[in-house]
């Protein structure tokens, strides 16, 4: 299967199921408020947050929830253990709707995330 390109996160974002653009929405107001100094971004056929070209986060769209990930997630600090994965670096959350985004935990790795 080939990935898919996008010229944007907006064509990214406008390419995503109803349901899924719902929780992207909250995640990117989430991430602006947060993350200011972030950029947005496509790599990899995901819609990313990059600092200086580095990536920092994104959102992976999948049937039936979003994953909000972090490409150096391994060396959070993660004490509600909400953190997935098993690869060398990259960890995510699986956010099945909006209602799921916990403010203080998300802001609490994003934070880390960006430094």
């Amino acid at each position: 299967m080939k990935m898919k390109k996008y010229a944007s996160f907006d064509e990214y974002f406008a390419d995503q199921s109803p349901k899924n653009r719902s929780i992207i929405r909250t995640l990117r107001t989430f991430v602006k408020r947060v993350a200011p100094g972030l950029q947005e971004s496509v790599k990899w056929g995901n819609g990313c947050w990059v600092l200086a070209k580095v990536p920092v986060a994104y959102v992976y769209s999948a049937r039936d929830y979003v994953q909000f990930g972090f490409f150096r997630g391994s060396g959070l600090k993660d004490p509600q253990r909400i953190l997935e994965g098993k690869g060398q670096y990259v960890r995510h959350i699986k956010v099945r709707k909006a209602s799921e985004i916990d403010e203080d935990t998300f802001r609490a790795l994003l934070r880390q995330a960006a430094r």
